[in-house]
């Protein structure tokens, strides 16, 4: 079975835990949820297909009846925590923890780069400037920006993108691309930290409201849809995602880096469509 910290969801390290015990042992559900303290059989095979949830309360009595215990069970009980996190806030504060915890039993968190990613604005927006201005010092990078940044923090973000291998440096000093093209992953983590991202690129676009007609493109409109037709359409929004990004890789040169927001989000709350509206008379 993996270490623990290659684990970001509970229900998946608890399962694999049952799985590798039935394979070498006499062991059930019933078994497992009696060691752990649950009166019914099934709660914990529920908790793994995902029709029940484990409490924070409960995660060190499973983290126990697991063999759990120091590090461990902390770990295994922050990645309840973080599964129970109602805001970005908590979540994050949940992840960098585990991380923490992690870091401190010499341990490396899955997933913890790729947080750090998409946490700033500056780690996209450098991966694709810096390929692209060879032969330049971190101060020219930073007033390419926009927002201008400090030379110190281009050295900080490009010195992490060499880390994480999205880019390379060569031994002249120039950057380059591991790939043309990056997508958010399948970890938890990840939609998470994105949202910070996205909420300081919204912030930009406000900004960019601005900007001369030429330079930029923001239209918009309201619509009424069903829950069929908004399907529909997001389904529409990620082959024209898929469509854009293929029309940008095809050219290897850069003259500027842009920001494509696409939105859809909801204006009104659920219409109950068999319900009247009446108006009372005066």
């Amino acid at each position: 079975m993996k270490e623990i910290v290659e684990y970001t969801d509970y229900r998946k390290y608890i399962l694999d835990y049952y799985e590798e015990r039935k394979r070498s042992s006499v062991f059930s559900w019933q078994k497992f949820a009696q060691d752990a303290g649950f009166s019914s059989a099934v709660f914990l095979k529920y908790v793994c297909e995902g029709k029940k949830n484990l409490s924070v309360g409960s995660a060190g009595s499973v983290a126990s009846a697991m063999g759990l215990a120091g590090y461990e069970q902390t770990y295994f009980v922050l990645m309840v925590s973080y599964a129970h996190a109602k805001s970005d806030k908590a979540k994050r504060a949940a992840f960098e923890e585990r991380c923490a915890l992690a870091k401190a039993h010499k341990m490396r968190v899955l997933g913890n780069d790729e947080f750090d990613y998409f946490k700033s604005w500056k780690n996209p927006v450098l991966r694709e400037l810096a390929p692209h201005m060879p032969g330049a010092k971190p101060l020219e990078m930073a007033r390419a920006c926009s927002p201008s940044i400090t030379a110190a923090e281009v050295t900080e973000t490009l010195n992490f993108l060499v880390r994480m291998k999205l880019l390379k440096k060569d031994r002249d000093g120039n950057y380059h691309q591991t790939d043309r093209a990056i997508t958010m992953g399948d970890m938890d983590v990840v939609p998470v930290a994105a949202r910070e991202l996205q909420r300081q690129m919204g912030e930009f676009a406000i900004k960019a409201i601005d900007l001369p007609l030429s330079e930029r493109t923001m239209s918009g409109f309201v619509l009424g849809l069903t829950e069929r037709s908004y399907e529909r359409i997001r389904k529409e929004m990620a082959d024209f995602y898929r469509r854009v990004v293929a029309i940008a890789t095809e050219e290897d040169e850069t003259e500027r880096v842009y920001r494509m927001n696409m939105q859809l989000f909801p204006l009104s709350k659920r219409i109950e469509t068999k319900k009247v509206f009446k108006v009372k008379k005066r």
